[in-house]
């Protein structure tokens, strides 16, 4: 039996449709909750629900436009919410005058090249900015300042902020770097299906966990999450990550393993996040949506999930000391290579013209270094 699997944009309307349609339903309930139970009276768990629909209309709703603007939407919109995401994290922690060059350097520097490094498709340079170059250049500004009270606390909180907020988070947007052969054009739709399946695993942990949630997973770290939650949210959301192995270059099989893996990361981000809210005294990082609570409070699963899902699908890679084509690529002179050379199966250059093929590498000729 042959699928016809819909073009990218049909693709995008159809799921945007069905988010829709889906909120609608949940809408509904929620006001014949309010009607039936509360009689119009005020209800904390009901306005919570309901609250919480209402933000997600919001959410799908920029999602939607931003993915119809195309990757330069998607990519400012992951910009922004890096952005607040830091900006929430660093409210909290501790930091002293100090610290502020290295936050200027995060939020002003290390934080739009980012984002820019990824609309050019530089992945060499992506990859490396964060974990090594902010690394060491952050401590060395703080140390500058010459404030010793408690730096090596002040410098890790600082990058760590940095590696969750805006690395691990630039993977989603990152997706849109990758060239798999057969998939062309339609990386937009890898990064629906991440979103959309590590967010339903959050609801749905929600949700398993109001209906039957009776054994709590630490009480002193998340009260709300309880094993029965996090059985039934993972299920759920694998097996509607396996329904949407069209959206994918994936067997049904194996989007339902790919979904299995970061369904389970996303859990453990959240839950690695609540019990930094927990030392800091807080139970939401922030106010900004309404029944969610801040915008890290939203995107924590995604922080945990998105480098790995991105590096299965073929972003990840090493540099060697030639040009090389398969796991990253680098210069024989010193400095990063750019290039529009990705992972592929070798066979798929063979034909190609400025290739050659040695001991089982293909190299590439003439990629621009700097």
């Amino acid at each position: 039996m042959i699928i016809k699997i819909p073009d990218p944009q049909t693709t995008l309307v159809l799921i945007f449709s069905a988010l829709a349609g889906l909120l609608f339903i949940a809408s509904a309930i929620g006001a014949a909750l309010r009607w039936r139970l509360a009689r119009g009276q005020a209800n904390p768990v009901i306005d919570n629900l309901i609250a919480r629909i209402n933000a997600w209309w919001v959410m799908v709703i920029l999602f939607a436009l931003t993915f119809w603007i195309g990757n330069t939407g998607v990519i400012l919109l992951f910009a922004f919410i890096s952005f607040q995401a830091l900006r929430e994290f660093i409210s909290v922690t501790y930091t002293r005058r100090g610290d502020y060059r290295a936050l200027l350097w995060c939020f002003f520097f290390f934080l739009p090249l980012q984002y820019w490094l990824i609309a050019t498709h530089w992945y060499g340079l992506f990859a490396i900015l964060i974990p090594v170059y902010a690394f060491l250049l952050l401590p060395i500004s703080a140390a500058l300042c010459a404030d010793t009270t408690r730096f090596l606390e002040r410098a890790a909180k600082v990058q760590w902020g940095l590696m969750i907020c805006v690395y691990c988070l630039s993977y989603v947007p990152a997706l849109l770097m990758l060239n798999i052969p057969g998939f062309s054009g339609r990386n937009l739709q890898l990064a629906l299906f991440l979103v959309i399946t590590v967010q339903t695993s959050d609801v749905c942990q929600y949700i398993w966990g109001k209906l039957c949630g009776k054994h709590k997973l630490a009480p002193e770290i998340s009260p709300s999450k309880t094993l029965e939650g996090l059985v039934g949210g993972v299920l759920t959301s694998t097996a509607v990550g396996a329904a949407l192995w069209w959206m994918t270059p994936f067997a049904p099989w194996q989007a339902a393993l790919i979904a299995l893996i970061i369904n389970m990361l996303g859990f453990f981000g959240g839950f690695v996040l609540s019990a930094i809210k927990r030392d800091r005294g807080l139970k939401d990082w922030g106010s900004m949506i309404e029944g969610h609570g801040g915008i890290l409070d939203r995107v924590d699963s995604l922080s945990f999930s998105a480098p790995i899902f991105s590096i299965s699908c073929g972003t990840g890679g090493e540099h060697e000391s030639v040009p090389q084509v398969g796991h990253g690529f680098t210069c024989r002179a010193s400095g990063v290579c750019r290039g529009t050379a990705r992972r592929a199966p070798t066979p798929a250059y063979k034909a190609m013209p400025g290739l050659r093929e040695t001991k089982g590498v293909t190299f590439v000729k003439n990629l621009e270094c700097g």
